[in-house]
Protein backbone atom coordinates (compact mmCIF):
# COMPACT_ATOMS: atom_id res chain seq x y z
CA UNK A 1 0.00 0.00 0.00
CA UNK A 2 1.33 3.43 -0.97
CA UNK A 3 1.49 5.92 1.88
CA UNK A 4 0.53 9.53 1.39
CA UNK A 5 4.14 10.64 1.97
CA UNK A 6 5.42 8.22 -0.64
CA UNK A 7 2.71 9.29 -3.09
CA UNK A 8 3.78 12.94 -2.66
CA UNK A 9 7.44 12.00 -3.07
CA UNK A 10 6.66 10.01 -6.21
CA UNK A 11 4.59 12.86 -7.67
CA UNK A 12 7.39 15.35 -7.00
CA UNK A 13 9.93 12.99 -8.57
CA UNK A 14 7.78 12.57 -11.69
CA UNK A 15 7.22 16.32 -12.05
CA UNK A 16 10.95 16.95 -11.66
CA UNK A 17 11.77 14.33 -14.32
CA UNK A 18 9.23 15.79 -16.73
CA UNK A 19 10.60 19.27 -16.15
CA UNK A 20 14.15 18.08 -16.89
CA UNK A 21 13.00 16.27 -20.03
CA UNK A 22 11.29 19.43 -21.30
CA UNK A 23 14.44 21.45 -20.61
CA UNK A 24 16.66 19.00 -22.47
CA UNK A 25 14.33 18.71 -25.43
CA UNK A 26 12.84 22.19 -25.59
CA UNK A 27 11.34 23.01 -28.94
CA UNK A 28 10.98 19.37 -29.92
CA UNK A 29 7.49 18.82 -28.59
CA UNK A 30 6.31 15.26 -29.16
CA UNK A 31 7.87 14.93 -32.62
CA UNK A 32 9.72 11.58 -32.78
CA UNK A 33 11.83 12.83 -35.70
CA UNK A 34 13.05 15.78 -33.65
CA UNK A 35 14.09 13.41 -30.87
CA UNK A 36 15.98 11.26 -33.38
CA UNK A 37 17.81 14.33 -34.68
CA UNK A 38 18.73 15.23 -31.11
CA UNK A 39 20.14 11.73 -30.44
CA UNK A 40 21.12 10.01 -33.70
CA UNK A 41 21.88 6.30 -33.89
CA UNK A 42 25.41 5.26 -33.13
CA UNK A 43 27.76 3.09 -35.20
CA UNK A 44 27.70 -0.60 -34.26
CA UNK A 45 31.15 -0.49 -32.62
CA UNK A 46 30.11 2.39 -30.39
CA UNK A 47 26.83 0.64 -29.52
CA UNK A 48 28.77 -2.41 -28.40
CA UNK A 49 31.21 -0.24 -26.45
CA UNK A 50 28.54 1.77 -24.65
CA UNK A 51 25.75 -0.79 -24.32
CA UNK A 52 27.45 -4.13 -24.83
CA UNK A 53 30.23 -6.05 -23.16
CA UNK A 54 32.82 -3.35 -22.61
CA UNK A 55 31.88 -2.74 -18.99
CA UNK A 56 30.77 -6.30 -18.25
CA UNK A 57 32.54 -8.81 -20.54
CA UNK A 58 30.47 -11.71 -19.22
CA UNK A 59 27.22 -9.77 -19.51
CA UNK A 60 24.70 -9.14 -22.24
CA UNK A 61 25.76 -7.95 -25.67
CA UNK A 62 24.37 -4.72 -27.16
CA UNK A 63 21.81 -6.60 -29.31
CA UNK A 64 20.31 -8.30 -26.28
CA UNK A 65 20.32 -5.12 -24.22
CA UNK A 66 18.38 -3.32 -26.96
CA UNK A 67 15.87 -6.19 -27.20
CA UNK A 68 15.30 -5.95 -23.44
CA UNK A 69 14.88 -2.18 -23.77
CA UNK A 70 12.33 -2.70 -26.57
CA UNK A 71 10.39 -4.96 -24.22
CA UNK A 72 10.34 -2.27 -21.55
CA UNK A 73 9.42 0.51 -23.98
CA UNK A 74 6.59 -1.61 -25.39
CA UNK A 75 5.02 -1.57 -21.95
CA UNK A 76 4.95 2.25 -22.03
CA UNK A 77 2.72 2.35 -25.10
CA UNK A 78 2.55 5.63 -27.05
CA UNK A 79 4.36 7.59 -24.32
CA UNK A 80 7.67 5.98 -25.25
CA UNK A 81 7.42 6.47 -29.03
CA UNK A 82 10.46 8.72 -29.54
CA UNK A 83 12.64 6.46 -27.41
CA UNK A 84 11.20 3.34 -29.07
CA UNK A 85 12.03 4.60 -32.56
CA UNK A 86 15.63 5.34 -31.59
CA UNK A 87 16.01 2.04 -29.73
CA UNK A 88 14.64 0.10 -32.72
CA UNK A 89 17.13 1.79 -35.03
CA UNK A 90 20.00 1.04 -32.67
CA UNK A 91 18.83 -2.56 -32.16
CA UNK A 92 18.90 -3.16 -35.90
CA UNK A 93 22.38 -1.66 -36.12
CA UNK A 94 23.49 -3.85 -33.21
CA UNK A 95 22.39 -6.97 -35.11
CA UNK A 96 18.81 -7.64 -33.99
CA UNK A 97 16.54 -8.91 -36.74
CA UNK A 98 13.10 -7.57 -37.55
CA UNK A 99 11.63 -10.93 -36.56
CA UNK A 100 13.37 -10.89 -33.16
CA UNK A 101 12.09 -7.39 -32.52
CA UNK A 102 8.52 -8.36 -33.49
CA UNK A 103 8.67 -11.43 -31.24
CA UNK A 104 9.82 -9.34 -28.28
CA UNK A 105 6.99 -6.88 -28.84
CA UNK A 106 4.37 -9.64 -29.10
CA UNK A 107 5.73 -11.29 -25.96
CA UNK A 108 5.08 -8.04 -24.11
CA UNK A 109 1.42 -8.03 -25.23
CA UNK A 110 0.85 -10.61 -22.50
CA UNK A 111 2.05 -8.15 -19.86
CA UNK A 112 1.32 -4.70 -21.29
CA UNK A 113 -1.81 -5.51 -23.27
CA UNK A 114 -2.65 -5.53 -26.95
CA UNK A 115 -2.95 -1.74 -27.38
CA UNK A 116 0.63 -1.21 -26.18
CA UNK A 117 1.94 -4.06 -28.37
CA UNK A 118 0.01 -2.83 -31.40
CA UNK A 119 1.44 0.68 -30.98
CA UNK A 120 4.96 -0.75 -30.65
CA UNK A 121 4.49 -2.87 -33.78
CA UNK A 122 3.17 0.16 -35.66
CA UNK A 123 6.32 2.08 -34.70
CA UNK A 124 8.51 -0.90 -35.60
CA UNK A 125 6.90 -1.25 -39.04
CA UNK A 126 7.55 2.44 -39.72
CA UNK A 127 11.19 2.14 -38.64
CA UNK A 128 11.65 -1.05 -40.69
CA UNK A 129 10.22 0.72 -43.76
CA UNK A 130 12.50 3.72 -43.24
CA UNK A 131 15.56 1.48 -42.80
CA UNK A 132 14.82 -0.49 -45.97
CA UNK A 133 14.27 2.74 -47.94
CA UNK A 134 17.76 3.98 -47.08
Amino acid sequence: MMTEDFAKFFQTMMESGQSMARAFTSGMGADPKAFEAFMPTLPKDMLEAFFGKTYNPEGLDARTRFLVTIAALTMLGPVGEPQMRLTLQNALKAGATQREIAEVIWQMSIFGGLPAAQKALEIARAVFAEESAE
